[in-house]
């Protein structure tokens, strides 16, 4: 079989030879290769400082905002003390040229902010603290 293909307005024919008996390389004698699914990605939350009576950390995930990204900080929108409601902007992080916007969760009061314009994050760093 011929085949005409034009390229920046030149025009080429090349000759092409279909096998059927062959199967394709993604195929098997069983039909066509499905992907198992993919198990879910989980990351160990780095805990904060409290100590618990016991002397054990205690985390509690709902006080606390965490970089999703490694970036850097782009804008800190909060500070100490102010209350915030759910979905107001918080912080702004840049990671691969694009821009992240972290919200709050939940309302609450801002107990601590942990970096400032221009600091270097990791995923999963506390960027914010919540009373």
């Amino acid at each position: 079989m011929k085949l005409q293909i034009t390229i920046d307005g030149k025009k080429y024919e090349a000759e092409v030879e279909i096998l059927e008996d062959e199967p394709l390389p993604h195929q098997t004698s069983f039909g066509p290769y499905t992907p198992p699914p993919a198990a879910p990605l989980t990351m160990p939350a780095p805990a904060l400082h409290a100590q618990t009576a016991g002397g054990e950390e205690h985390l509690d995930e709902h006080k606390v905002c965490r970089s999703p990204v490694t970036g850097i900080v782009i804008s800190v929108n909060i500070g100490p003390g102010q209350a915030v409601q759910a979905g107001d902007l918080i912080v702004v992080l840049e990671a691969m040229k694009m821009e992240t916007n972290l919200t709050a969760a939940r309302a609450g009061k801002v107990k601590g902010i942990n970096v400032a314009k221009g600091d270097a994050v990791k995923v999963g760093q506390v960027v914010v603290e919540f009373e």
